[in-house]
């Protein structure tokens, strides 16, 4: 069964994270340097069947799309190009690193584990993946 895959995009790095093949729970795969990113989802795509990709959607607390959003949109266009098969998702994204910073912190992680904004990125892919599949369902 396929997957659904999420990205918590960044200008340096994106958090990815993706589901069981049941489309039940999302779990945190890596970060990556964002110039890799395409490289990562070809190599990704051609191991692992993915039909949906999730994509942060960043919102100031006003609702107002971000500047990011910019990027985010030719990333959208590129994907588009390389993978026209998989449906793009886009969710709201408010207060997923800082709901991913609170998870790390009260987890029994050491210090500078904690600390690493490449786990941070991915956890926030694992919530934006997780609130999509309970909005799902």
């Amino acid at each position: 069964m396929p997957q659904a895959m999420a990205l918590d995009f960044g200008i340096k790095r994106t958090g990815i994270a993706v589901t069981d093949d049941l489309k039940m729970i999302a779990s945190g795969l890596k970060t990556v340097e964002t110039k890799n990113l395409m490289s990562l989802l070809k190599s990704y795509c051609a191991q692992f069947e993915v039909d949906e990709l999730v994509i942060g959607q960043p919102k100031h607390i006003d609702g107002q799309l971000m500047a990011l959003e910019r990027n985010i949109l030719w990333l959208i266009e590129d994907i588009k190009k390389e993978f026209p098969q998989l449906k793009i998702v886009r969710i709201d994204e408010r207060y997923s690193s800082k709901m991913a910073s609170q998870a790390i912190a009260q987890s029994s992680l050491k210090n500078k584990k904690k600390r690493s904004k490449a786990l941070i990125d991915e956890v926030s892919a694992t919530l934006i993946l997780q609130d999509y599949l309970n909005q799902s369902n």
